[in-house]
Parts: C-alpha cells; structure tokens; sequence
C-alpha cells in the first residue's frame, strides 16, 4: 500500500495494484491476455498481479501507464481511475418479470414532505455516523437555494434531464391517480411554469460517510441501494428502523437525491468526491419497455451483464460543482442534495401579507417568502429537537453543531444563521449545564437553579422473565420556566444521543403552580458511570417508533422483553411526575399580590350564584381558576371542577368562556384549544366526566380573534353549562 498527501494535507491511502489494475482494464475493455500482450509478458505474469500474488518492477510500471493511456504518477499512487471510462447515466431498474407493481417507495409514506420532519431524521443519521475518537461535535449544515433562469437550466443539464423527460412524462400520464404520481407531476409542472427549483443540501462534517462497496454490506449500500436496513450499532445510536433515509425522497416533489461523500476509510484508495443519484418514481412504461420504480445516476459497472447497472464513481471537481455538490473541507461526511425540496407547512407560512420582506427589486415574490419559511421552520425544529445535543459543560462538548444558510441563484437570501440552544431553550439549556459543571441543588429556592433528583427506571430481564435486571438512576432536572421557551409545565426525556424523545406535561398539578421546565436523562445522557446504561439504551431505544417521538408499547419490545414491559415506562413517567410535583409546588400565602391580581382578572361563579334544585342529581360545580395571557394574546385557562359523590353518571357540562361585564352576560369567546388533563374527556367541546371521580380538570386556550377588545383591557368568565353550552 502507497500513500500521498491529498487535499488540505489529508493523506491519501492508495489501493493495492492488483484490484486497482483489474478495474482499469474493465473500464478500458482490455483483456489480460490483450495487456500481456502489449507488454510483451505472459498471461500469467498479469494474473499474478491480479490476485496480489506479486507486483510488477518499477520498469515495468511505464509500461502499464503507457498500455492504460495514462501518466506514471498515477500508476504509482492508485488514488484515480486511469480514464473517465463509460459516461456517466441513468439506470432505470427494469419492471418486474411476474408483472408486480410499485407505487412508490413504501417507506416514504411514514414520514411527511415536512421539512421540520427532515431536520429530526438526518440531524440524528449525523449524529449516529459521528466521528467519536476526536471529540469533536459534528457538524450538519442545510442550504435551501432557489435556481432560476440560466442557473436552472445549467443545473437540468448537468442532471440529464432529458434522459429523464420521458420518465416523469410516463409517471404523470399512468399515476395521476396515486398520490407519488400527484406529487411528481405538480413538482415538474411547478419547475416549468414557475421556471423555479429548489434545491435542499443537507452537508455533515466529521462524520463517518458513506464507506463499504457500492453492492456489499455497508453504509453506502444500506443507503443508497437498500430499504428498511439500519446498520447503527454505536451506542446511545438514534435509529433502528432504517427509515430516516426516507425522508430526503419524501421530501423532494421529484423524488430525487444526489449524493457526494468524503469516506473516513478509503475505498478503492480514494476518499474524496463518491458520487451517485437515486431517484424514486412509481412503476412506469417508456417506449414500450416496464419499468420497477427506483433509478440510480452513476456510471456503467462493466463486471455487470451488458454494464447497464450504474455503480458511484470518483467525480472530478467540476463535475460536483455542476452538480451542487461541492463540498467546502475534506473532512469525511456526507452532502445529500435534494432537488425540488417541498413543505406544505413554508408553503403556508410564507403566504403573503403585510409583514413579507421584499425582494431586491423592490416586489413580494413567492419564492422568497417560500425558502424564507422554510429557513425559519428548519431553524425551529433543529433548536427544538437537538437543544440539548448542542449543549456543552465542564468536561461535557457539544455532540452537535447545526446551521441554515438560504440562497438564490448564488446570492445570499438569509445569511448563514448557526442555532444557538439558548435563543429558544434557554431554560432547558441552563439546567443541561448546571448537571455537566455539578452546579445543581436539592429544592429551588431562589431564581435560575436548577434542581436533580434521580428517578428509577426499573429494567425488566429479556425473553419474557419475570424479574428485574436492574434499576437504572435516570437523571430529573427541573427549574424555573422563561418566555422564550415555549409551552411551560414541560419534561423533555433524552438519551444518549441526546435528541429529545418525549415531550409531556406533568398531570395532576395543582392550580397556581410555579412555570417550571423540566429535563429526564436517561441511559448514557444520564452519565457514562451511571449504572446498566447501556441496558437503559437498548430497552428504550426498542421501545420507540420509527418516529423516535415516545417510549411505549412496539412489536420489538414486546417480541424482546414481554406484552407488558412497557409498563416499565408507565412507572418511570409516575416517578417523574411525582418528583417534579415535590420540587414544583409550593403554598402561597393567602392575599398574596399574585393571587389578588389574579382575582381581579378572573371571575368564578360563586357555589351560592348556583340555586340548588329541590330534586334531582346533583351537577359538577367549578371550583377554581387559573388564567395568564399568552404571547398571541390568547387567554390560557386551567379550571378545577369538583364532581358531587356517589354519582354514578353525570351529565356533559359544556364550559363556556365569557368576557366578564357589570350588568348582562358579556360577549362569548371561542376556544382554540380545549383538553382534558384529569377526571374527564373533551368531544366536540363538551366535557365528560370520568364515573366515581372526585375531581376534573381541564386546559382551554381562547382563539384572539374572537377578543371584542383588547385581551389585556377585560376580565374573563368561565361557566358551565348543561349540555351543548347554549
């Protein structure tokens, strides 16, 4: 083996002669006997330096060069192909023999064309292929860039496009009706009659890229020419379902991805620039011929029969700058390329209005305000999902860093924006902290600490036993809540990876209670020592959907441990709840300043405003109140309802939100958001009270658009009504 010092001081391994040689003369079309020929040696002689039985003489090695069309130096370093052999091109999988047909890739369909979807999948793909060994976060960059005019025809070029014009035409004429058709036609038409394109690189750094053959068992084959294959196996690993990748095709309305990949370990002695594209349409008829769905951009394998299968090939530098795959270092990683990047949800935001920047001609365009919310949703979903991963103290680093940079035919829309944790999960963050550098406290008692406590998960042993394996110190966080932290009265579970998994409230709190955010971490998130991590990891991990958003009850948990150890989870979720209610709540004195404000503003009508009937069952009665103005101006309501004894069903109670008048009853609001927390089910509005419980409880926020006047200018109302409210 040869080394050279490559790009940026990187060096460069080269491949043995004897591989490096068998495939020049496939791409060459030269058979052995042909180049001993040449060389004036025997077949043998070529033989033994295919099977790396010996080495030709450095004499000799001009030779070959010569007989290859190539330079010496190559020769030498083996870190390039000696020609471009076959030209790069499109292989179209052909059609089932028994006459099957595929609608789509099935495996797109779990997960939707949402951008915020995307960030989650490939933010934890890049954090599962981290490079460990150096400590350093990895970094993962998303550059949404429009093309338009010249610079999207030049792109269409150097895709083929008109080798595809056929396939996407053959897809809207036979698949309209199936929705992977609906969405490929409206992308084609959308590039043609808007004459726009938008394109969506998500770039890794000081990953593991995509190593391994083109068709053996790898990453590269696990990803680009496979399904539901999941090769993760590091710990505190996000995914096991192999379905992340999915969503890149989910979310381009052309269902295309280009790929470009720096290897952490040669292949073929290179490292730098493996190139491919996949694409994913229906089942299709083109000229006659069938065909199954999936085709890949690459070049002719000629070891496969009549070199029509394309395999990845090392692009020149050119070349990937055609196709927008430049990538800025040579550190390994990976850069998928999205083309036409879609997401109904930026689609929405960026609808126009009054508040719409303008582009540089001085006029809204649609464009814009599309990639421009797309940015502020991508940004959203990274500091919402990966807070904590981005969150370093003491001797803990960042495992992540995450940046979103928008363009337009090379012009910068939005500069490069890099996400701060802090900006949008200030508390949660703080409290990250405080855990790394041993700043933390047992009770909260003054403003911005953050207090621990351990809660047990309690391992159940594999296979079915009865029994526990062990018990598992997760660690609970909790400390005061900030505006800027979104919905208050929350626990973030995480593990290894440091993703967040769950995100719930707290049951059963009682009214008045303190904001507070709260941080479970369990597994390796609990700390590398802490005891049977690992089998924390490996419990929880299969106790997640592919959506990795909960821990319950799935077919691997059940298939591995038994029908009932998502119990287990159940217990933990008790055991949290119960230690945030002790660190939470506390008594207020009465005639406290926040409390005779909060009556000022509130009004609940008193047990005697209700007449009692001479006969018949009695009715829940409200109780108590709770009430803030939220930062869309919305009223959030939390009301107690106290349930008369012994009652076997009670009758549907309808709460009704009023403003609060001095004579008549006030003008009615709507409800935006009506939940039940405890004692009671919401339908349609109306709530249902659980048989034989004591008390119930429910959250409302108010739709502001249905304020008469300023929510800060009135007082509120909250009855209940019999039935339907009227």
């Amino acid at each position: 083996m040869r080394s050279n010092r490559g790009v940026g001081g990187r060096v460069e391994t080269g491949e043995e002669f004897g591989p490096w040689l068998s495939r020049q003369l496939a791409l060459t079309g030269k058979t052995q006997a042909e180049l001993a020929e040449e060389l004036g040696l025997t077949r043998a002689a070529v033989s033994a330096w295919i099977t790396k039985r010996s080495v030709p003489r450095p004499t000799v090695m001009g030779e070959i060069a010569k007989a290859l069309g190539t330079d010496l130096g190559t020769v030498h370093t083996r870190t390039a192909d000696t020609q471009a052999g076959l030209p790069v091109t499109w292989y179209h999988r052909p059609g089932y023999q028994d006459g099957g047909r595929d609608g789509g890739n099935a495996a797109a369909f779990a997960f939707d064309a949402d951008v915020q979807v995307l960030a989650r999948e490939t933010c934890q793909n890049s954090l599962d292929e981290r490079i460990v060994e150096n400590g350093r976060p990895v970094r993962v960059r998303y550059t949404i860039h429009e093309l338009t005019g010249e610079k999207l025809e030049a792109f269409r070029s150097a895709i083929l496009w008109d080798e595809l014009q056929p396939h996407y035409s053959a897809v809207s004429e036979s698949a309209a009706d199936q929705k992977v058709g609906r969405v490929v036609d409206a992308g084609v038409r959308d590039m043609f009659e808007k004459g726009r394109l938008v394109l969506l690189r998500i770039d890794d750094y000081n990953a593991s890229g995509l190593t391994g053959d083109d068709y053996g068992d790898g990453k590269f084959a696990a990803v680009v020419r496979r399904q539901l294959e999941s090769l993760k196996s590091g710990r505190g690993a996000g995914g096991s379902y192999g379905l992340g990748k999915a969503t890149l095709w989910a979310t381009s309305a052309l269902g295309m991805v280009l790929i470009n990949s720096t290897l952490s370990v040669p292949h073929e002695g290179r490292t730098e620039r493996r190139v491919i594209g996949r694409l994913e349409l229906p089942w299709r008829s083109v000229d006659g011929n069938q065909y199954a769905g999936p085709a890949w951009l690459g070049r002719p394998d000629p070891e496969t029969p009549g070199a029509e299968v394309v395999r990845s090939w090392w692009a020149d530098e050119e070349t990937v700058k055609r196709l927008r795959l430049t990538r800025e270092s040579d550190e390994p990683g990976t850069s998928f390329l999205i083309v036409g990047a879609h997401d109904v949800a930026s689609l929405e935001q960026g609808k126009p209005d009054s508040t719409d920047d303008e582009d540089e001609n001085g006029s809204d365009d649609d464009g814009t305000r599309d990639i421009r919310a797309m940015h502020r949703r991508l940004v959203d979903a990274l500091s919402r999902d990966f807070w904590a991963a981005m969150t370093g103290g003491g001797s803990r680093l960042p495992l992540l860093e995450t940046s979103v940079c928008t363009m337009r035919n090379d012009d910068i829309v939005i500069e490069e924006e890099k996400v701060d944790p802090t900006d949008k999960q200030p508390s949660r963050t703080r409290a990250l902290r405080a855990f790394y550098e041993g700043a933390t406290v047992d009770r909260l008692t003054a403003a911005g600490q953050v207090a621990l406590r351990t809660v047990p998960l309690r391992l159940p042993l594999s296979g079915g036993r009865r029994g526990t394996l062990g018990t598992h110190p997760g660690v609970l966080l909790v400390t005061e809540a900030e505006d800027k932290d979104g919905v208050p009265n929350q626990v973030h579970s995480l593990r290894g990876n440091r993703m967040t998994i769950k995100k719930s409230g707290v049951s059963g709190l009682p009214l008045g209670v303190n904001s507070f955010q709260a941080v479970l971490l369990v597994g390796h998130a609990a700390g590398e020592s802490a005891p049977f991590a690992e089998e924390a990891e490996e419990f929880l991990r299969a106790a997640e959907p592919p959506e990795h958003d909960r821990w319950g009850q799935t077919e691997e948990l059940t298939l591995r441990w038994s029908h009932s150890a998502h119990h287990r989870i159940a217990r933990l979720t008790t055991e949290v709840n119960a230690a945030v209610k002790e660190l939470v709540v506390r008594t207020k004195r009465p005639g406290a300043q926040e409390s005779a404000k909060l009556r000022k503003k509130l009004t609940v009508p008193r047990k005697s405003a209700t007449p009692k009937r001479a006969s018949g069952p009695a009715l829940p009665v409200l109780d108590e109140l709770n009430a803030e103005i939220g930062e869309n101006r919305e009223w959030r309501i939390t009301a107690e309802v106290k349930l008369p004894r012994g009652a076997d069903e009670l009758p549907a109670m309808t709460p009704v939100v009023l403003v609060d008048v001095r004579t008549g009853s006030g003008p009615r609001l709507d409800w935006a958001e009506l939940v039940a927390v405890e004692g009671c089910e919401v339908e349609d509005g109306v709530l249902r009270f659980t048989p034989h419980a004591r008390r119930a409880v429910f959250r409302g926020s108010t739709d502001p658009t249905s304020h008469p006047v300023r929510t800060e200018l009135t007082r509120l109302a909250l009855e209940l009504r019999a039935g339907s409210g009227e």
